[in-house]
């Protein structure tokens, strides 16, 4: 009844921060739906956990379960201790936010206490950091939830510190051979061959990288330090135009994880983590609290539609860890270098992060809808729901109402508790190339709309029950690679609203290589009761060349009269892929033809 056996701790080195992201997802979940048995299950867990503490603040089952305490702090490369103290800490402050309860909360204290004393620059601290970001992200979230400014400084330290520590990736399990001595697992790998002031572009472990950067931005928002913004736009900027993927995955190649080089972007050997994506989107929120530019909302929107929701199965029992672009199920199977491409979801994993990652992202989402600064109210996503901005001094309630993404319109309801002239900003998204936005069903006069890096911003004075109604065309349309990326030369992608499509074998039969998309040819938009409810499906016409039954060479010569058959193609949304029929193939991209 209590919880606690006698037995070996099993998982990984890092199983802590399952738990902890674990109980942040309940933890946001209970700010939508009260429920008694699950706080009674989390309080269960915080008791165990504080019964774990030792004397001097440290929480890590993997060292002190398995009597290695004196091992603590052994390995910062592959050791993960800073990192699942900071998935703790991220846990206890959400749920002292969703409940008031501080046990946990006050645990995460006393541990952040004790690393600052054995962290830091003094002759008797340790002058390292974590080898995977996202202590700094915590820090930073305490800090907010105590008022204690200690917290934000060591934040702070680790992110200054990074890159300063001569063979950083020399740790114990580089020493005892776990981690392979080669150039993929250098210093670059963990982003601390140089400081961060000095990065310019994507390197390392896709997942570190996207954590770190959140960790950058944090700082700027609270030093307003203009080299770590110079920093941040040019590993942007490099990020999203020559690393990223159509559908906001992230890490080209799977051995380590990791980013390769310039547009190096293949499709079916890419590893394109779940949490890597989830990464890019809390960085992209992050870039966003620093300008309010709509690139940064569209590259949110991006990886939130495709990369992150892909991570899931549609009953939300099954999940991928990698995401890729296409499949071809035997080859999967047989090819080493496609061993760590599943051709279907799975319902867990040894490395589990994904999987609690995507419960805690989506469960914190409705705080991304909007947000305050001193030019007005943002309106940065869409979703049927409610989020609340305080602005003017008063809480202002915002009532979504939309069938987005299957459509582009959009009604938001403002409740004020007073009347107040201020500017309400709305997004339009980049893909929209045509749209319309009125206020209580009327126009809006001209003096009083202007346009702010993908805003629309309306001036007047607001009342309650006020309504502002969105409409984003959401025409197909058929998206190319830039020129530098040999992978996807002559080919296109289906997109339509904020949504990537996919063809699969389910719907078109195997062997979709062999279909070329008559590019500029007329969609067909199409439901489909195999699907889920809702949902919009595309048809487009493509063809194939016919071949004669008898010839059957490896080789032969291209003949241009060759005849020519057709086929209508159906494409459903890439997130949905792999839903239906096991071991599927599935392509994104395809060859086209006039």
């Amino acid at each position: 009844a209590s919880g606690e056996v006698k037995g070996e701790r099993k998982g990984t080195i890092f199983q802590d921060s399952d738990i902890a992201k674990w109980i942040e997802a309940a933890a946001y979940s209970l700010r939508f739906k009260p429920d008694a048995e699950l706080e009674s299950i989390i309080d269960e867990l915080v008791r165990l956990i504080e019964k774990s503490q030792m004397s001097d603040g440290y929480v890590n089952t993997y060292f002190i379960a398995s009597g290695r305490t004196s091992e603590r702090w052994s390995d910062l490369v592959m050791g993960h201790e800073l990192y699942c103290a900071g998935h703790m800490m991220e846990a206890a402050v959400a749920y002292f936010y969703a409940t008031g309860k501080r046990t946990f909360l006050d645990v995460m204290c006393r541990y952040a206490d004790y690393i600052g004393t054995v962290f830091g620059q003094e002759e008797h601290q340790n002058p390292g950091f974590d080898g995977h970001p996202e202590i700094e992200l915590a820090l930073h979230r305490l800090a907010e939830a105590t008022g204690n400014s200690k917290y934000t400084e060591m934040a702070h330290y680790f992110v200054n510190i990074r890159g300063s520590v001569p063979n950083f990736h020399i740790g114990k399990a580089a020493m005892e051979g776990m981690i392979p001595k080669s150039k993929w697992f250098g210093s670059d790998y963990y982003l601390a061959d140089k400081p961060v002031r000095e990065m310019t572009g994507a390197q390392g472990h896709s997942v570190r990288a996207m954590y770190l950067y959140c960790a950058m931005a944090d700082q700027y928002l609270k030093t307003r330090d203009a080299s770590l913004l110079t920093a941040l736009k040019k590993i942007w900027n490099n990020v999203v135009q020559k690393h990223m993927y159509i559908t906001g995955g992230l890490g080209s190649q799977a051995h380590g994880e990791r980013f390769s080089i310039d547009y190096d972007l293949p499709n079916d050997t890419c590893y394109t983590e779940t949490c890597a994506s989830i990464g890019l989107a809390m960085w992209a929120w992050r870039m966003l609290s620093i300008e309010k530019k709509g690139i940064y909302a569209d590259i949110m929107e991006k990886a939130v539609f495709n990369g992150i929701l892909s991570g899931m199965s549609l009953d939300g029992t099954k999940y991928f860890y990698v995401n890729p672009l296409k499949l071809l199920p035997e080859v999967t199977k047989f090819r080493y270098d496609h061993a760590h491409v599943a051709p279907e979801r799975v319902s867990w994993f040894d490395c589990a992060c994904c999987p609690t990652n995507v419960a805690r992202f989506i469960l914190q989402f409705m705080e991304y809808l909007c947000s305050v600064n001193n030019e007005g109210l943002w309106i940065h996503h869409f979703a049927q729901g409610r989020c609340v901005a305080e602005a003017d001094g008063q809480k202002i309630q915002l009532k979504m109402k939309t069938n987005y993404p299957w459509d582009g319109k959009v009604s938001i309801r403002l409740d004020l508790q007073r009347s107040a002239e201020f500017t309400v900003f709305v997004r339009v998204p980049r893909w929209c190339s045509s749209y319309s936005l009125t206020v209580n069903n009327g126009p809006i006069t001209p003096v009083a709309q202007t346009e702010n890096n993908g805003y629309i911003g309306i001036r007047r004075e607001w009342h309650t029950n006020d309504s502002i109604t969105l409409e984003l065309e959401m025409s197909v349309r058929f998206i190319r690679t830039n020129i530098n990326v040999s992978e996807n030369a002559g080919k296109v992608a289906l997109q339509r609203g904020p949504l990537i499509y996919c063809a699969e074998e389910a719907d078109n039969g195997a062997g979709l290589h062999m279909y070329s998309i008559k590019n500029g040819r007329k969609t067909c938009l199409v439901q489909d009761s195999n699907l889920p409810p809702g949902t919009i499906a595309i048809e487009a016409e493509a063809c194939f060349e016919k071949y004669s039954a008898e010839l059957n060479d490896l080789y032969f010569e291209y003949l241009s009269d060759r005849e020519m058959g057709s086929k209508t193609l159906r494409f459903i949304p890439y997130y949905q892929w792999g839903n239906r029929k096991p071991g599927n193939e599935m392509s994104v991209w395809f060859n086209t033809t006039p």
